[in-house]
């Protein structure tokens, strides 16, 4: 049993390539191309008398929230950010409340490991911070959001 030969594979060489596809117009399209028609007079937005639908844009809740706070995200206290750095803030504490893990780690180990030796330098680094954060300087927690108070 054999098979019959296959024909021989068609030969570009020597031939024309197709021609391009028709290239679309450059620009805005003509006014009535679109195939949508206009709206009526005295419908279109900003036209007068025009109002959405009933309730069609009803703010959600915490719509009218401090701008750059997502819904629900709980705001930090700017007072306690403060007062926790010029209280205890040579362990850290301030920036782990306020969200910055690897600063407080950093003053946290330069106080612990150096078994105090160091502290001055961490004590003057959140005397410093407290002080920014009080007057505003430092105004935003580690995620961007901004300090409440």
């Amino acid at each position: 049993m054999s098979e019959p030969p296959l024909p021989p594979p068609p030969s570009s060489f020597g031939a024309s390539p197709p021609p391009p596809p028709p290239s679309a117009p450059s620009g805005p399209p003509p006014v009535g191309a679109t195939g949508t028609p206009p709206p009526p007079a005295g419908f279109a937005p900003g036209a007068p008398g025009f109002a959405p639908p009933p309730g069609a844009y009803a703010p959600g809740p915490g719509a009218y929230a401090q701008p750059g706070v997502p819904p629900g995200y709980p705001q930090k206290e700017k007072i306690v950010a403060g007062l926790l750095a010029l209280l205890i803030g040579g362990f850290g504490i301030h920036n782990f409340y306020l969200g910055y893990t690897g600063k407080a780690v950093a003053q946290l180990l330069l106080t612990v490991l150096s078994c105090g030796i160091l502290w001055f330098v961490s004590w003057i680094w959140s005397i410093i911070e407290g002080i920014q954060i009080l007057t505003g300087s430092i105004n935003t927690d580690a995620n961007g959001v901004p300090l409440k108070g």
